[in-house]
C-alpha cells in the first residue's frame, strides 16, 4: 500500500507517542529472528493507525527497555490488533517486559469467523477481505542484519500492520452478524495466558 512511513532506532519518538495516544486502535507486529522468544532475539517493532501511518521501531541486540513503546502498548484505551497475538505478547513480554492490553487478533477471529475457509494467515485474510494481495517474499529474511533493512523488507514489514484495523473492522462484523462477537472477546482474554504458558514452554496443556 505505502513505501513511506516512519522509522526509530530502539523507541518511538515523543511526537510519534503522542500521535498514537490518541488513536483509538492499532495495529501492531513484531520481526524477530526465529520463533522461540527466549533464543531469538527482537528486531523490529511496527505500529499503524487506522489511516495507514506507520512507523517502524529498530530494537537492537541487548536492548531491554523501550519506555515510549510500553506506555503505548500498555495503555487500556487503545485497542491493539495483531495477526496471531499469541506470538507478539510473548515476545514483546520476554524482550521488552512489555504487557500488552486490550488485544484484538485478526487470526483468532478469522477462524471464529469464516469458518467455510481453511487458510487464516493475514495473506488470505487481507486478499478476500480487502481485495489486496500481499507480498510475503521478505517473510523469511535476516531480520537482525546490522546494516540498514532492505527496501523490500521495510515494505514487508509496513503492509505486515497497516491493514490490521480495515480487517479487524470487517472481521468484527462478521462475527457480530454470525452470534461470535462475545466468544471472540473471551477468547482475545486468554491470549495473554497462553503466551505466559509459551514463555514457560508447557504445550498441549489443555488437552486429555
Amino acid at each position: 500500500m505505502t513505501e513511506k512511513f516512519h522509522f526509530c532506532e530502539q523507541d518511538l519518538s515523543p511526537e510519534l507517542l503522542g500521535h498514537y495516544q490518541q488513536q483509538s486502535k492499532l495495529g501492531v507486529d513484531t520481526e524477530t529472528m526465529g520463533l522461540i522468544p527466549a533464543r531469538d532475539r527482537l528486531c523490529l517493532v511496527q505500529i499503524s493507525d487506522a489511516a495507514g501511518q506507520a512507523t517502524l521501531v529498530k530494537i537492537t541486540p541487548g536492548q531491554r527497555v523501550a519506555p515510549h513503546l510500553q506506555t503505548l502498548l500498555e495503555a487500556p484505551h487503545i485497542l491493539k490488533i495483531f495477526h496471531y497475538a499469541r506470538f507478539d505478547l510473548a515476545t514483546l513480554r520476554y524482550h521488552l517486559g512489555i504487557q500488552v492490553q486490550p488485544i484484538f487478533c485478526t487470526k483468532i477471529a478469522s477462524k471464529l469467523a469464516r469458518t467455510y475457509s481453511p487458510k487464516h494467515g493475514l495473506k488470505d485474510v487481507v486478499q478476500e477481505l480487502l481485495n489486496i494481495e500481499l507480498d510475503k517474499q521478505a517473510q523469511s529474511s535476516d531480520w537482525g542484519r546490522p546494516d540498514a533493512l532492505r527496501p523490500e523488507q521495510l515494505a514487508y514489514a509496513a503492509n505486515d500492520v497497516i491493514y490490521l484495523p480495515q480487517i479487524a473492522e470487517k472481521l468484527t462484523a462478521m462475527l457480530q452478524r454470525e452470534g461470535r462477537w462475545e466468544l471472540a472477546q473471551q477468547c482475545f482474554q486468554c491470549v495473554p495466558t497462553i503466551a505466559s504458558l509459551d514463555l514457560l514452554n508447557y504445550q498441549a496443556i489443555f488437552e486429555h
